[in-house]
């Protein structure tokens, strides 16, 4: 398999340095061959790509891009946990997803897809993964969206 900072590179798309926590918790727990990421929120460049809710100031496809961002920022967090090396990653397992979104939105899935396409396109078949995607009223820093992720390491 093509390293997948390989593959994001062919596809135009850069990773971030992994965020410190903002709170009293770490940003990944490697436990195992298992790591858990933490909640990562939409920054680009240390400013949210979008704030809001969907249906209300934010369009599903903003909402799309910055799940796109969550998505860099964990793989930017599992490459941390990996020790620099994000070949050593043998499989997204799940990805858990929140949207800011009014009542009537229902297209949290789609918005999703931004996260789980870019999974795809850095780790191939080892990029497929389980999830939820699931509507909320508020998130942390008014985000649009929040996703947590685990993955398997190599043994």
């Amino acid at each position: 398999m093509t390293n997948p900072e390989t593959r994001l590179k062919e596809a135009g798309l850069a990773l971030p340095e992994a965020a410190a926590p903002a709170a009293n918790y770490v940003p990944y727990v490697v436990h195992g061959a298992i790591i858990t990421v933490s909640g990562q929120l939409p920054l680009r460049d240390g400013k949210m790509v979008a704030t809001g809710r969907v249906g209300d100031d934010v369009s599903p496809e903003m909402a799309a891009e910055a799940a796109q961002a969550c998505g860099r920022n964990i793989i930017a967090q599992l490459k941390a946990a990996a020790g620099g090396d994000l070949s050593r990653i043998d499989q997204i397992l799940r990805l858990e997803a929140f949207v800011a979104s009014t009542d009537d939105f229902t297209g949290q899935p789609a918005v999703v897809n931004g996260a789980s396409d870019l999974m795809v396109t850095a780790f191939g078949e080892a990029g497929k993964h389980a999830r939820f995607a699931v509507g909320t009223n508020v998130l942390p820093l008014n985000a649009a969206v929040e996703i947590a992720a685990t993955a398997a390491l190599k043994s």
